[in-house]
């Protein structure tokens, strides 16, 4: 039944005595408190790589709301940018429309002055004229002594015309 010459049976002696070695100086209690620990050092491991996760997790969370609410704010920037610049255009508009009507008056103004003036030299010319033609007539039809005579009238007349 045991053969002594046969190295198997020999491994099998040398096995149940180191098993026998391990219990009895509790070898055992050794190995256990060593998977314990290791044990122990993964669930920390664990726990902390949780932590992190949990940690990672809010932090994304922060930031993607810290980004919507970059975000809107960023539309209301652009929002308010818009309304401020149409107001600019309708100030910019009014204030084109006013100057264009300011200038139309100007030159609406400068052409009646222009007109005025016109009509004041065609008024100046015709009175010229006017005193050309009668200077011209009188010569030709009132010999001196009818111009002496009505010269003397008018200074005859000319004290009771001043008073």
């Amino acid at each position: 039944m045991f053969d002594l010459q046969n190295p198997t049976f020999w491994v099998g002696v040398a096995f149940v005595v180191f098993l026998a070695l391990v219990i009895w100086k509790g070898g055992f209690g050794a190995l256990g408190k060593s998977l314990d620990a290791r044990a122990e050092k993964i669930r920390l491991e664990i726990e902390t790589a949780q932590k992190l996760r949990q940690d990672a997790e809010a932090a994304l969370t922060a930031y993607q709301k810290k980004q919507r609410d970059a975000m809107k704010e960023a539309d209301a920037i652009i929002a308010a940018a818009r309304e401020e610049a149409d107001r600019i255009r309708q100030h910019a508009e009014a204030d084109l429309e006013a100057t264009l009507k300011r200038r139309e008056a100007q030159a609406l103004e400068k052409i009646a002055q222009a007109e005025a003036a016109a009509l004041q030299q065609v008024r100046s010319l015709a009175v010229d004229v006017a005193l050309s033609a009668t200077e011209s007539l009188l010569t030709q039809t009132i010999d001196q002594s009818r111009s002496d005579a009505m010269v003397a009238s008018a200074i005859e007349e000319l004290p009771g015309k001043l008073h």
